[in-house]
C-alpha cells in the first residue's frame, strides 16, 4: 500500500496543477497585472490563516491534528507585515474578503471546530504549497514591484523558522504517513484536500474577474 503522504499528493494533483494555472494566477505571474492585484491576493490569503491559525491552539492537544500544529509554519505576522507595506499602516480598515475567499475560510474553521481529519487537509495543501511553489511569486514580486528581497512585502513566503525546508517537508510526510486515522478516515481527508485545492480555485476565479484583464 503506498504511504498516506503519497496517496493524498497523487489525488490532489489535478485540482493542484488547476490552481497553479488559474487565469489569475498565470497573469499574476506573467507580468501582466500590477501590484494592486497582488496586494488584493495578500489580502484573501489573510483571511485564510486566520482561520487555520486562530483555531490551531484548539487543537494542539488533539491526537490527529495536534501534530501538525507547528508555530514555525505561522504565516499570519509575516501576512501583516506584508500588509502594512503594500495598503499602509491602516490596511485593516479596508479589508474585504471575496465571497470565494468567506466561503474558504469558513470551511476551515468548521473542519477546525468539527472534523480534526478535515483541518489536516487544509493544512497540508496551504502550508506545503507555500514553502514549495510559493517561491516563484516571491521571486516575481521582488522582481515585478521592486520589494526587498525577503523583506516586507513578500515576507508571507519567508520561513524564516525553517532553515531546511526539504527537512522539513520530509518530517511532514512522515507525520502524514503515521496519522492517527483508519482507512476510512484517511480518505475522506483526501476528499476534503480536493475540495480545499477547489476552494482556492474559486478565489482565483474571483480574483480573475475584478483583475480581468482587456481583450
Amino acid at each position: 500500500m503506498d504511504p498516506f503522504s503519497s496517496l493524498i499528493r497523487t489525488a490532489s494533483h489535478e485540482q493542484h496543477v488547476e490552481a497553479e494555472t488559474s487565469t489569475f494566477m498565470t497573469d499574476l505571474l506573467g507580468g501582466r497585472l500590477g501590484v494592486e492585484a497582488y496586494a488584493r491576493y495578500t489580502e484573501q490569503l489573510w483571511f485564510v490563516y486566520e482561520a487555520l491559525e486562530s483555531t490551531a491552539g484548539g487543537l494542539a492537544a488533539d491526537p490527529v491534528a495536534g501534530p501538525f500544529v507547528r508555530p514555525e509554519l505561522f504565516r499570519l505576522p509575516e501576512l501583516e507585515r506584508d500588509l502594512t507595506r503594500l495598503r499602509g499602516a491602516d490596511w485593516r480598515a479596508g479589508l474585504s474578503a471575496l465571497p470565494a475567499t468567506r466561503a474558504y475560510a469558513d470551511r476551515v474553521r468548521e473542519c477546525a471546530e468539527r472534523w480534526p481529519g478535515g483541518y489536516v487537509a487544509h493544512h497540508y495543501t496551504r502550508y506545503l504549497g507555500d514553502l514549495s511553489g510559493g517561491q516563484i511569486i516571491r521571486d516575481r514580486a521582488e522582481r515585478a514591484w521592486g520589494f526587498p528581497r525577503k523583506g516586507d512585502g513578500v515576507r508571507f513566503y519567508v520561513f524564516e523558522r525553517i532553515p531546511n525546508p526539504a527537512a522539513f517537508k520530509r518530517d511532514y510526510r512522515a507525520l502524514l504517513d503515521g496519522i492517527a486515522a483508519d482507512e476510512l478516515e484517511r480518505q475522506r481527508i483526501v476528499a476534503e484536500c480536493r475540495a480545499a485545492f477547489a476552494l482556492n480555485t474559486g478565489v482565483f476565479r474571483e480574483l480573475g474577474e475584478e483583475f480581468e484583464l482587456s481583450a
